[in-house]
């Protein structure tokens, strides 16, 4: 019978590790091979790629994870498999490496099943593709738990490359051991183990032996195999760029209906939803969900259907020169596809104060998650903006928070946030709202370094002039947003703001073909180059197909815009979920017409 190393819910009875019947068996002996094993043979090491699925139809093994303790080799043991059990977490759906070391502890018999095999049982079998991907993902969520991962992060709470880290892995579900500097007094045996400085902060420990001083999360993603099992050469029915609540949903169904799709996101599924406390208008979710939850189970449900996510690596632009059309990323590579989604979202404006740079991560913040919430326990913190995000924000922070003082530069919240948000915040005495108020500096202490602390906060009223200061650590900014569309440049019709337009808004000329407009606005800049204008920013496209433009396709044919960064998008979950499945549905027809 499994066990687990420390009383948890996540034991046998909650169907983490569940015994499979003979007859559940049998179904799964139609794809797999049987083979006879030795006790101490190893079936997957950490690291391995494309590892097969074994069920054990007798004798017994563990599961171990080698790992490093006070600069010694050790092995911690995780869990233990008898006859009727089956190995593998997420990553035998991801296609990820391995996190464990399998051993056969007792001679028997396994049966063996490839990893496509796996995938396509876990799609077209109900019954044994609810019992794993349940298993699955109940055994990667107590791994996360209890930081058995092949990661070892060491940094400190007031270091900005520790915080955009621990966000990184977090919000990927990969599970990982945390050591702060800060409190921890064995942390130096690691260092020396791997001759770091603590200059080199944050360090990360790969696989127990790949050293990363302070690196981006494109190494990391790297360094971690995130992705290892994408074919780069193939060329693909359809590429979604973003994966925010609609590139998961195009993905879900893309995948599901039988499309070969990738989705790219440069840095962590979920987009801004992801990174929202909890989401209370979302149907279906009485109580709420979080926009993590909410991102990991639309991935699960993608990657169960077949569709490969690329993670850590973004988009440097989009060759339309030709078809198929070819995404270049960030490291030059090329992906090519019949058909592209976009759905990039959009990212916080940044507003014109002093010192705001040298503060990102060190007391300025753009998402309010749990990470973020553990440093501002009991203190004053400061919600910059008055959409729902903004007041998603200020409710979640307040259940840690001393004081939450939410800024809007409106008179109120009416015109931008939804009611059920205003009512909580008005009804919150830990919530202190100031209209038409906006930051005027920030202050911290240090010589101006890269490890400066924002320790006070400088806000005014703009009606009466009044200004104040305050003994503030921590400010969350979600201001307007801009589109993500840089990559775009020259290949796609865009509104004025920057925003991608798509069907009906692309202008039509008199003989009905969609007029030569476009311009590729700077978007860091507030002044946009008018279409009308000669620049280098402006070029022009026609429609030449005899069909009009279906209603999210943007100015190219078979490119699609979905969810916030299309314009006269509606900024709600729901509806960016909507819109990547109708793109899909649209990719099919002219996937039919190329």
């Amino acid at each position: 019978m499994s066990t687990w190393p420390a009383p948890s819910i996540l034991d046998p009875k909650t169907q983490a590790f569940p015994i499979l019947t003979q007859a559940q068996i049998q179904r799964i002996v139609l794809i797999g091979k049987r083979r006879k094993v030795q006790a101490g043979e190893i079936l997957f090491e950490p690291n391995d790629t494309n590892i097969p699925f074994f069920v054990l139809l007798s004798g017994a093994m563990e599961i171990v994870q080698p790992t490093v303790e006070g600069g010694l080799d050790i092995e911690r043991n995780i869990v233990g498999h008898a006859a009727g059990e089956f190995t593998g977490e997420m990553a035998m759906i991801t296609g990820a490496r391995c996190l464990v070391r399998g051993r056969i502890t007792e001679p028997g018999e396994v049966l063996e099943v490839a990893p496509d095999g796996l995938r396509s049982l876990v799609a077209k079998d109900a019954e044994l593709g609810e019992i794993f991907m349940r298993a699955f993902i109940l055994r990667r969520l107590a791994l996360i738990r209890e930081g058995y991962g092949n990661v070892i992060l060491l940094g400190s709470r007031h270091c900005s490359g520790t915080l955009r880290l621990r966000e990184f892995l977090g919000r990927n579900a990969y599970p990982y051991t945390y050591i702060d500097l800060d409190t921890d007094k064995d942390s130096q045996a690691i260092l020396d183990r791997f001759d770091v400085k603590l200059s080199e902060v944050p360090v990360v420990i790969c696989n127990a032996r790949t050293v990363l001083k302070n690196p981006s999360v494109q190494e990391l993603a790297d360094c971690l195999g995130f992705n290892v099992s994408i074919d780069g050469s193939l060329v693909r029915d359809v590429i979604i760029v973003g994966a925010g609540p609609s590139g998961l949903a195009a993905a879900v169904y893309a995948a599901s209906e039988g499309l070969d799709a990738l989705v790219v996101e440069a840095e962590s599924p979920g987009g801004q939803a992801g990174s929202s406390s909890k989401i209370e208008n979302y149907l279906g979710f009485p109580t709420g969900v979080s926009g993590m939850e909410l991102a990991n189970r639309a991935i699960a449900q993608a990657q169960k259907f077949g569709a490969k996510m690329m993670i850590g690596h973004g988009v440097a632009r989009l060759d339309c020169s030709k078809r198929p059309y070819e995404i270049v990323l960030d490291n030059n590579d090329r992906l090519a596809a019949r058909s592209i989604v976009i759905s990039t979202g959009a990212q916080y404006n940044k507003p014109q104060i002093a010192d705001l740079k040298q503060f990102e991560g060190r007391g300025i913040y753009y998402g309010a998650t749990y990470i973020e919430a553990q440093l501002c326990v009991g203190e004053d913190v400061v919600v910059v903006g008055g959409a729902n995000s903004a007041g998603q924000a200020a409710v979640y922070l307040a259940q840690t928070a001393r004081k939450v003082h939410m800024l809007v530069r409106r008179d109120g919240l009416a015109e931008t946030m939804s009611r059920y948000l205003i009512q909580r915040i008005t009804e919150n005495p830990a919530i202190d709202l100031h209209p038409n108020s906006e930051i005027t500096g920030m202050d911290g202490d240090g010589d101006g370094g890269a490890n400066r602390q924002l320790r006070r906060v400088t806000w005014r009223n703009k009606k009466t002039g009044q200004t104040s200061t305050h003994d503030i650590r921590h400010v969350f900014l979600m201001t307007g947003a801009s589109p993500r569309t840089e990559w775009l440049r020259g290949c796609v019709a865009l509104d004025e703001k920057g925003f991608i337009l798509t069907g009906r808004d692309i202008p039509t000329a008199p003989n009905g073909s969609a007029a030569p407009q476009v311009s590729s606005p700077n978007i860091s800049s507030p002044n946009v180059a008018s279409p009308d204008v000669a620049s280098p920013h402006v070029a022009h496209h026609t429609w030449t197909l005899p069909r009009p433009p279906q209603m999210f396709e943007t100015s190219l044919p078979s490119v699609f815009a979905v969810g916030d960064v299309r314009s006269g998008n509606v900024k709600r979950v729901a509806s960016a979920v909507g819109e990547g499945a109708i793109a899909i549905y649209m990719v099919h027809r002219a996937l039919a017409d190329h």
